[in-house]
């Protein structure tokens, strides 16, 4: 292991090397000052393959399958993940309105403002919409929701539904609204979700490498781990494993009591020998997510820790032998609570504080999700996290999280389960 004093001294270039970005450099140049387990990682760079834009088009094609089966007209999406998802565009949310409409039949238009259009074009023409895509500018004294439904009026819409993408802004909501007399708005969820909640084998691939990266690079760092570190060094080290691999990720760290907080505190924390630790986080491989969590202890682990630990590792098991086709998602949450309830870490939300898990994709967090309440039927190509946790205030927490892949006859983790405290990476 590194020694403390000479980690201490060149934590700085740690956390320079966050700031390096794997779009940009493949592979980050050597850095002899790092721990060794975290200067010896490899770019898995060249093994991801990006999203192609005939896999996009097949997007739009099966949202307007879900158009017409929703009785919708259309649907507006603004800057955001659905917007990349079918498009492949990348746009950031500002005042102005820029939007992609899509309607059920007919072809897709842009609203963009006028001195945008050259930045529009660029990325437009490797898109699915193509180079000729149809953009309706506007000047900044102009109302943009009219050019919204002139597009939709020229494709032989004068009234109707138009699904709005869940995270458009309400100003843009009450702007179309106000333009567009006849039309009703209403949730686009059904569409953007529909698509996006079953992936495609491609997806998988991609999500199945991310979870690979970031487990690297948690072993990496607690490879690397003394007492004495922070959690900011701690985190900085995870920026820098996730680089070396060619790929932008980091991790919150939260150490003893404030590892009972399932989103952690921004108090100063030090690393102890037998005091628990918890490594939160993910990264992004060509846009799709992995999320992670390992806890774990430098030394021996308490024996209350490694029975809290063994209960969750249990819930985490039972919820992913739940999970198939068919069934509702809440029974896989059923499924991992019971077992911490019956260990006697219960009623409810007690100690398992939060749902068992969230869809995961090109967002950290996406539809559907594993709750009570959720009676929606799992389907193959389905992915969730699978993240039970008991978290006793003021003491420690225990949570272990890993990515569930619902399969055609079952659910398979894309990463092993962590068997230990100690060992929180196995024997290997």
């Amino acid at each position: 292991m590194t020694d403390r004093r000479e980690f201490l001294r060149l934590v700085g270039l740690a956390g320079a090397a966050v700031a390096v970005r794997a779009a940009e450099a493949p592979q980050v140049e050597a850095a002899p000052q790092l721990p060794e387990p975290i200067r010896n990682l490899q770019s898995l760079r060249g093994l991801a393959r990006p999203i192609t834009v005939e896999e996009r088009q097949q997007r739009l094609e099966r949202a307007r399958q879900l158009l017409a089966t929703h009785r919708l007209d259309g649907l507006l999406l603004t800057g955001g993940t659905s917007l990349e998802y079918f498009t492949g565009i990348r746009w950031g949310l500002s005042e102005r309105l820029f939007a992609v409409v899509l309607p059920v039949r007919g072809a897709a238009f842009v609203v963009c403002p006028a001195f945008e259009l050259d930045r529009a074009r660029e990325q437009l023409a490797p898109s699915p919409l193509g180079a000729r895509a149809d953009v309706r500018l506007w000047q900044e004294d102009e109302n943009p929701y009219v050019r919204v439904v002139e597009g939709l009026r020229d494709r032989g819409f004068r009234t109707g539904r138009l699904g709005i993408e869940e995270t458009v802004r309400f100003v843009f909501v009450d702007g179309l609204r106000q333009a567009a007399a006849g039309w009703e708005l209403v949730s686009g969820t059904p569409v953007t979700a529909g698509c996006r909640m079953v992936k495609s084998a491609h997806e998988i691939e991609l999500m199945r490498l991310a979870s690979r990266v970031t487990l690297t690079a948690y072993q990496a760092v607690w490879r690397s781990l003394e007492p004495g570190m922070t959690q900011h060094q701690v985190a900085a080290l995870v920026a820098a494993a996730h680089e070396r691999l060619g790929f932008p990720g980091g991790a919150s760290v939260q150490v003893g009591p404030y590892s009972a907080l399932p989103h952690g505190s921004a108090t100063p924390q030090v690393i102890r020998e037998g005091e628990v630790i918890m490594m939160d986080g993910g990264c992004r491989v060509e846009g799709y997510c992995s999320d992670i969590t390992r806890t774990f202890v430098l030394g021996r682990a308490p024996d209350r820790v490694r029975r809290v630990f063994d209960i969750v590792l249990r819930a985490q098991t039972a919820a992913r032998q739940a999970a198939r086709p068919g069934i509702e998602a809440q029974a896989v949450d059923r499924a991992a609570r019971a077992v911490i309830e019956a260990a006697g870490y219960g009623p409810g939300y007690r100690y398992f504080t939060h749902r068992l898990g969230h869809g995961i994709g090109m967002d950290g967090h996406e539809w559907p999700y594993l709750v009570r309440g959720n009676r929606l039927a799992l389907q193959p190509q389905m992915t969730f996290s699978d993240e039970p946790g008991i978290y006793i205030r003021g003491e420690f927490g225990v949570r272990l999280e890993d990515d569930l892949h619902i399969l055609e006859d079952g659910a398979e983790l894309f990463t092993p389960q962590s068997p230990s405290p100690e060992q929180p990476f196995g024997a290997g």
